[in-house]
């Protein structure tokens, strides 16, 4: 066992005795401890500092009469969704140790499921990924320290670390999650697109935007998708959703990766969870000039498929794969579009919501006719009578709303 798992499980059994702040949630182990407490993420980090050190005392007994002097908090990443903390702390017995606070982005749960995330995290942590979750609070969790860096996306297309996420991705895949096995892709696809759809913003120059987006078409290109989707057969499995580079994490003295960040993870299709990958190289920045090469994909597949004999992976095999992911890589666009639009509205982060939404539905836009052609040529017999019959009503009615256009 490694110094962060001792750590993680040393605090814990620290705190099991606690009952008063065990969480009687069902979807956590009752071993977990639970504070009521929840720190404003709208604090300035001076004032917000204290309210940290206050937080991991309620949670763990064998800290709450040490001396605010024996803690300290600094600012580990902030995403565009957490904000996370890390703590160090020196004990009565002399042990420094440290925690990462994972403090929930305002109005997050209104596009994350926080029970389906705490359930799915006692099953991947038991199977060896990510932290360990030491406490639950008001508005976020405790857990393990990882010391390790956050990948860049630059880092993810290295062919020996491309070569180690397809085969953590691969183990990832494999773990089992106690409850319904549904793949959720469509049903948080078409929820996100209610939400999104029905906003307004305070903001005029905001609105103004936002009402440029046809949502007709929005869900006309969903449905269509779909439609498309469901005429393969990869398998559904537990997967990630968000694996972009600062959800992976490697220390590089122990050559070791981590996956980390489960808050998007639900049943779903594999060939989803690939192409949102793939399409994660991109960064923030939504520069697809980098989009890995089908060289670059192959690569990945390959250890993906048979992690020990990767270049013993039948053709086959590899472009059904291939044609899997790159096809999925859409409905990434487009749910990741629609998160977009819902986070324009209710986050406080500095970033660019509205323009993420036309990064992602343009990039959409500008591949689809490639991908379905890629899925028109790939898939055979019925399937492809079904997906022609697909594909012709899909340009029907384009030529016909281009009519429409031109009146």
């Amino acid at each position: 066992m490694d110094v962060e798992a001792n750590q993680a499980k040393q605090i814990i059994t620290d705190s099991n005795n606690d009952c008063a702040k065990v969480n009687s949630n069902s979807t956590i182990d009752d071993s977990i401890p639970h504070s009521s407490l929840s720190v404003d993420t709208a604090l300035p980090f001076p004032l917000m500092s204290p309210r940290i050190i206050e937080l991991c005392k309620d949670l763990f007994r064998k800290w709450a009469k040490l001396d605010d002097s024996c803690f300290s908090v600094e600012t580990v990443s902030g995403g565009i969704t957490n904000l996370l903390l890390k703590v160090s702390v020196k004990e009565e017995s002399g042990d420094n140790v440290a925690v990462t606070v994972r403090l929930y982005g305002p109005n997050t749960e209104y596009v994350i499921d926080r029970e389906r995330e705490l359930q799915a995290i006692k099953y991947l942590s038991a199977a060896g990924f990510g932290a360990k979750l030491l406490g639950v609070f008001g508005n976020g969790m405790v857990q393990s320290f990882i010391n390790a860096r956050t990948l860049t996306p630059l880092d993810m297309r290295k062919p020996k670390l491309a070569a180690e996420i397809a085969k953590q991705l691969r183990r990832f895949h494999q773990v089992e999650i106690s409850g319904p096995k549904e793949p959720q892709l469509w049903v948080d696809m078409f929820k996100f697109f209610e939400k999104a759809s029905a906003l307004r913003f305070e903001d005029p120059d905001k609105q103004r935007i936002y009402e440029t987006i046809s949502f007709k078409e929005v869900h006309k290109e969903a449905t269509q998708l779909k439609e498309l989707t469901e005429l393969f057969s990869g398998p559904v499995v537990f997967a990630h959703n968000d694996l972009l580079s600062g959800n992976l994490m490697l220390n590089d003295e122990q050559d070791k990766l981590y996956i980390i960040d489960f808050e998007y993870g639900s049943y779903n299709y594999r060939g989803f969870d690939i192409g949102n990958h793939f399409n994660e190289y991109a960064g923030y920045e939504c520069d697809y000039s980098l989009y890995p090469s089908k060289e670059e994909q192959h690569h990945f597949l390959r250890h993906y498929l048979q992690p020990e004999k990767p270049y013993e992976v039948s053709e086959k095999d590899l472009e059904d794969l291939y044609i899997e992911a790159n096809t999925f890589r859409l409905a990434s666009h487009l749910i990741w579009a629609l998160w977009g639009l819902i986070q324009a509205r209710i986050s406080p982060i500095d970033f660019d919501y509205l323009g993420y939404f036309f990064w992602r539905y343009n990039e959409y836009k500008k591949q689809k006719e490639k991908c379905f052609s890629l899925a028109q040529s790939h898939l055979s017999g019925s399937r492809t009578n079904s997906f022609i019959s697909i594909y012709k009503k899909q340009n029907q009615e384009d030529k016909i709303e281009r009519t429409k256009a031109n009146f």
